[in-house]
């Protein structure tokens, strides 16, 4: 092979770190297969297209096989092969026809086309997949190549570290976001560089977000379904290789060059860190692009596939399908418990990521033969890991399985997607669909679902949209989802999805309905970002981004998932700008401790609820279906909590008022005065002020935020 001198036989090798590290003057390998009989370490030319050599490894030694090659070094281009039981009756799939990426592999080398060699069986057998099939695949399959040794990012060392209370999330994906930037030259949109991008930044910081979360951005297969027909996993939920940044947002430049595509990515994370910007990714640990039984044996399967997978309990030949995609990684294996927490250690070490979103996450905490644990073990050893200690954690709280809808009991300072907040919220400002009890519930951090095991309100993640389903701009202009261009028929996507088109279905000219839309979108916004919790923002929702009412434009890598900035309502860009500032000046709008119910008895403030006519709420009130309007005080004077007291040296109280309907309504404001801060409807003037016990009339589908003046306050600018 070209720049190696390749030995006759292996030395024996370490059993870890598994998969390939360059040390010593040579390459170790170690692969771990609880029911491999041997594996061959297979080595390439550098373009991957022929093998010069193969040696079998050494082992098993707890299961892993390994060994040393002496004389080679980073650049080595090598598949796996496994020798085993082909029993599919007992889950057993081992096919040594079949060449495998290593599952460990830091970098890919090839291109990956749909072929039925790459399939362990048969395809159209009478057996149907339980005929082994023994053409050799190695001429089309991916190959994993040697990565240069492990070093710390730049982006580890200038990571902001923003305070979970402080965090605020925009959910972009990576080409989306600047694939229609004017502002970003032609060549660099789409990609990792435009991310970072001056122009890029500009309006993130100007948002004043203060954490990007990205659409997967780790190496994936286009399923073969899709490339059938064309189409391709735009999203990216379909992950190959865990360890490889996706190339496909790489600059045209490098995007051939596994180092230098890791290198962008790097410095991408850095320059957003250097812009006070954190970076946490989207991971799918639930799935892998093999899919069930009859899919094809590209790594895991070819491997181990009786470990790598939850079989059916009812038959080991069938894998669980927990995910929708067929196959559900078995993350109670201790082996891929490891191998879960080796990527997230190299996401952070290495590329320099601030945190986790984790794809339908309750298959992370799914037992051997148990429903969701929350002390699972492999929760047990995330929190334990001293490279992990610093990342932030946030969970998609359910999955397809038995028991699967898990909201609020993920462990420690796991933050939770709060879809109950998303569709609460919807439904209380598009029709009244929810009394004012929900609505102040999920305004309040879910305390039902979170105030439990010492967890805080910034565990609930508080949205109204986010990739899945409707864009803003959307939920108030479509009834139904419209999803024909996915080619699936409109069956795909979420039904019922909570939305209202107003009297119209799309894009409408009546001025009536116009308005009506731009009110109940500002008041969706506001109160997502000013809510007790996290706040998450869609990306391009601040733009009144519209995707056509596509609830699901995971195959759309044109127009309708791009960022249409030529068409960006810069008001409305203006609005969320102005509601985060709010938040950020305002304690009492980030205050992460839990409201006491029993306050104002112990001569406490915190939150009070009051009745248009300036009454408290009582019981009968929040049970109320004919009425709506409702508002609060937010106080933190008296918090006996340290934390609530060093906020509430910089708090005053705060007035929310919430007029859900489409008429304005008279209300009541306790003591005064009161100053306005925010009315999400634009018809009260900034600054304007109210005296004690002041009347006024609260603007139709408007959230109206007054902060309390003391005597020697002055206006707000």
């Amino acid at each position: 092979m070209p720049g190696f001198r390749l030995p006759a036989r292996l030395q024996p090798g370490r059993t870890e770190p598994l998969g390939t590290l360059a040390r010593d003057g040579g390459v170790n390998v170690a692969v771990w297969s609880d029911h491999a009989q041997r594996v061959e370490l297979c080595v390439f030319d550098t373009t991957g297209a022929r093998e010069v050599r193969r040696y079998e490894l050494y082992g098993p030694r707890d299961g892993v096989f390994h060994g040393f090659l002496d004389g080679a070094g980073p650049g080595l281009v090598y598949g796996l092969r496994a020798h085993g039981p082909w029993q599919p009756e007992r889950g057993h799939r081992f096919n040594p026809y079949k060449l495998l990426l290593d599952p460990w592999a830091r970098e890919i080398v090839g291109h990956f086309r749909w072929r039925p060699e790459h399939f362990g069986y048969e395809v159209g057998h009478p057996d149907g997949n339980r005929a082994p099939d023994r053409r050799d695949n190695a001429v089309y399959a991916l190959k994993a190549r040697v990565a240069p040794p492990p070093a710390v990012a730049p982006g580890v060392a200038n990571a902001p570290r923003h305070r979970t209370a402080d965090l605020v999330l925009y959910e972009t994906h990576v080409k989306n976001f600047t694939q229609r930037l004017d502002a970003v030259p032609p060549e660099l949109r789409g990609t990792y560089a435009a991310l970072a991008h001056p122009a890029a930044v500009a309006h993130l910081r100007r948002l004043g977000v203060t954490t990007l979360s990205l659409l997967p951005v780790q190496w994936h297969l286009d399923e073969m379904g899709l490339v059938e027909r064309g189409a391709v996993n735009h999203w990216g939920y379909n992950t190959l290789g865990f360890f490889c940044p996706d190339p496909r947002f790489a600059t045209a430049a490098v995007r051939g060059d596994p180092q230098a595509v890791a290198a962008e990515f790097r410095a991408m994370v850095a320059a957003l860190h250097d812009a006070g910007l954190e970076v946490v990714i989207d991971v799918v640990f639930n799935h892998t692009p093999e899919g069930d039984e009859n899919g094809p044996t590209l790594s895991w399967r070819g491997l181990d596939n009786a470990s790598w997978y939850r079989a059916r309990a009812d038959d080991p030949s069938r894998i669980e399908n927990l995910s929708g995609c067929g196959n559900t990684v078995n993350v109670a294996h201790p082996r891929v418990t490891q191998f879960v927490l080796d990527v997230l250690r190299y996401w952070v070490h290495e590329m320099g990521v601030d945190g986790f979103r984790f794809d339908l996450a309750p298959v992370l905490g799914r037992t051997r033969h148990h429903g969701f644990d929350p002390d699972s073990a492999f929760f047990v050893a995330l929190r334990q890991d001293p490279t992990l200690a610093r990342a932030h954690l946030i969970a998609e709280p359910w999955d397809l399985g038995y028991d699967g809808y898990q909201l609020g009991r993920f462990p420690g300072r796991f933050l939770e997607w709060n879809d109950k907040f998303r569709d609460s919220v919807r439904r209380f400002w598009l029709h009244r669909g929810v009394g004012r009890g929900e609505l102040a519930r999920r305004f309040t951090a879910s305390s039902d679902l979170f105030q439990h095991g010492h967890r805080r309100p910034s565990a609930s993640v508080n949205y109204v949209t986010s990739h899945d389903g409707f864009t803003l701009a959307d939920v108030v202009s479509y009834a139904h989802k419209h999803n024909e261009a996915n080619g699936e028929g409109n069956r795909d996507g979420r039904d019922g999805e909570p939305a209202c088109n107003f009297g119209h279905e799309g894009p409408s000219d009546d001025p009536v309905i116009r308005q009506r839309r731009a009110r109940v979108q500002r008041a969706l916004l506001a109160t997502t970002l000013l809510a007790q919790g996290t706040p998450m923002l869609h990306g391009g929702d601040e733009l009144g981004h519209t995707q056509h009412g596509n609830n699901n434009a995971y195959c759309q890598d044109n127009a309708i998932g791009w960022l249409d900035w030529g068409r960006a309502d810069a008001a409305l860009v203006d609005f969320t700008a102005a509601v985060l500032a709010l938040r950020r000046s305002e304690p009492a709008l980030h205050h992460d401790v839990w409201f006491r119910a029993d306050a104002a008895r112990n001569g406490e403030r915190g939150v009070v609820w009051y009745r248009p006519d300036g009454r408290e709420m009582q019981v009968d009130d929040w049970h109320d279906g004919g009425q709506h309007a409702f508002a609060c005080v937010i106080d933190l004077r008296g918090d006996p909590t340290p934390e609530g007291q060093v906020e509430a040296e910089r708090s005053v109280p705060l007035a929310v008022l919430f007029n859900p309907e489409p008429v304005a309504v008279p209300f009541v404001l306790p003591d005064g005065p009161w100053r306005l801060r925010l009315d999400t409807s634009g018809e009260l003037a900034p600054g304007h002020g109210l005296g004690r016990h002041a009347r006024l009339a609260a603007p139709a589908s408007a959230l109206l935020v007054f902060a309390h003046e003391t005597p020697d306050a002055a206006p707000p600018a």
